[in-house]
């Protein structure tokens, strides 16, 4: 017992990452075939494209199912998974890692420090998962008409790496690297609404040591995890769109649709208008916003139970 209070705080990072990791997990299983349909909606420019036409998210979800079945609601799941899974477990880990740093001589975060560690974070995982998420965008754009297809996620890495290079692993890190403004603002906008709601509570609560985990429940986490998704989707969305269409497979010359972001731009400014760079964001919304929720749920009551067990231990 004495030498578990020994331990500083900093010790116990591997609970962050470890609720980090059983939030993602159960947030790819739910939101994947919306994720599959938004992806396919990205791409789709009207001029060129190799996946099929859909007139609405119900639609897309409904051809892909009968045109490709389960396996096709669920293309590209294991590398979801997998980069869903390391993302969050790192992202929640530097996260609380900058934040503890930050707070040293401080009392508490300004919103401005909140940003800078959502952002370190971010880079940092950008970094490392972004051969993941370009594997997954190819495996979630193949159709059964697809000449030569990945059989899968490994096949996939061998294929692109002989084909293309290892440089093409890193296709839209430029978007990424901007999408990470993303997680800033939700991470920000997640700690400064759980404040707000926390000082509420705090006032309407008899007792003056209640926790934070004493005063929110799940309906809170979901609310704050919504709410704060919710606005940092509407503000990055097209770099989502810019990335997916740099990450297709080229055409089987070799020859790739875009050759870099600027020309993406471009291209979709001039054929689309501003509608291109929203080009399935109705699934992008119906994915992300209980997505988030499911995800802040998991994450705080994981947290809470690895913080609980540590003390009655």
């Amino acid at each position: 017992m004495k030498k578990m209070a020994a331990l500083p705080s900093a010790d116990w990072e591997w609970e962050n990452a470890t609720a980090g990791a059983a939030a993602g997990l159960a947030t790819v299983t739910f939101s994947h075939p919306l994720d599959v349909v938004r992806t396919r909606f990205q791409v789709y420019d009207g001029r060129i494209s190799n996946v099929p036409a859909y007139r609405n998210t119900p639609h897309a979800l409904f051809a892909i199912a009968r045109s490709e079945g389960l396996r096709g609601l669920y293309a590209g799941f294991y590398p979801a998974v997998l980069g869903s899974t390391i993302s969050w477990c790192l992202y929640f880990f530097f996260y609380s890692k900058a934040k503890q740093r930050y707070l040293k001589n401080r009392e508490e975060l300004s919103p401005g420090l909140h940003l800078a560690s959502a952002a370190e974070a971010g880079a940092l995982v950008c970094l490392c998962t972004n051969p993941i998420w370009l594997v997954k965008t190819r495996l979630q754009l193949q159709t059964p008409n697809q000449i030569r297809p990945y059989t899968g996620f490994h096949d996939a890495l061998r294929t692109i790496i002989k084909e293309e290079g290892w440089r093409a692993l890193y296709k839209g890190l430029m978007p990424s690297l901007f999408l990470i403004t993303h997680g800033a603002i939700q991470f920000t906008a997640y700690e400064e609404f759980r404040k707000v709601i926390l000082s509420s509570k705090a006032q309407e609560n008899e007792n003056p040591l209640a926790t934070a985990a004493d005063l929110l429940d799940s309906v809170d986490y979901a609310t704050l995890g919504a709410s704060s998704k919710l606005a940092a989707t509407l503000t990055t969305y097209p770099f989502q769109v810019v990335r997916s269409r740099l990450q297709q497979r080229p055409s089987t010359t070799g020859v790739p649709r875009y050759m870099d972001s600027w020309h993406v731009v471009k291209e979709t400014a001039r054929f689309e208008g501003l509608r291109g760079f929203y080009r399935g964001i109705t699934a992008n919304v119906l994915k992300n916003a209980p997505a988030a929720s499911i995800t802040f749920i998991v994450y705080e009551n994981v947290l809470n139970l690895l913080k609980l067990s540590r003390k009655e231990y």
